[in-house]
């Protein structure tokens, strides 16, 4: 699992140290994925690592509650000022650490590929337990190695592809990302 000081280093020297709110590349990533979601509402959501909250905006709208946490403190400042919904709770936070019920609705962009195998085990163990019959868990993932990954994430979705508790709904494939939507089999 990549180091939590590895993200800590990077937010001493940018607010916003990958370009998510300047990058073309990532605002399109984020609205593909949000019309990739098969609902148009959700009633609780879950989205691990979602940095300065730029995706949260986006499915804020969508779901009556959602948990967006982080691994650091200082993106969730930017994240709390971009998203001041009152059904949006901001947590500092790490995988494979989880809330507890019933979820509608798992996003985890960008995430998987920082995670040991162990600890993605551990994830999708929590997506199978606690996802609702009518939930979905997005996948979206750089499918390039770099050097703080433990693994692609052509090879993070599938692990969960292979689980026999998901079922995939929703794939688009693209040379940088790969974005899959999955259901209870």
């Amino acid at each position: 699992m990549t180091d939590p000081a590895y993200f800590e280093r990077m937010y001493t020297t940018s607010d916003d140290p990958w370009h998510l709110a300047t990058n073309p590349y990532e605002k399109r990533k984020y609205d593909v994925t949000v019309a990739s979601l098969p609902r148009e509402r959700y009633r609780r959501a879950f989205e691990p690592g979602c940095s300065i909250g730029l995706l949260t905006a986006l499915l804020a709208p969508r779901c009556d509650e959602l948990i967006a946490t982080d691994t650091v403190a200082e993106p969730l400042v930017t994240a709390r000022a971009t998203v001041p919904a009152s059904h949006v709770t901001f947590a500092q936070s790490s995988l494979p650490d989880w809330p507890d019920g019933e979820l509608d609705l798992v996003v985890l962009s960008e995430v998987l590929y920082f995670l040991s195998a162990d600890v993605r085990a551990q994830v999708l163990a929590h997506v199978v337990r606690s996802l609702g019959v009518d939930g979905h868990v997005v996948l979206v993932d750089w499918r390039h190695p770099f050097d703080e990954a433990a693994c692609t994430g052509d090879a993070a979705h599938a692990e969960f592809g292979a689980s026999p508790g998901l079922a995939r709904v929703v794939e688009h494939v693209e040379d940088d990302y790969r974005l899959e939507v999955f259901g209870r089999a």
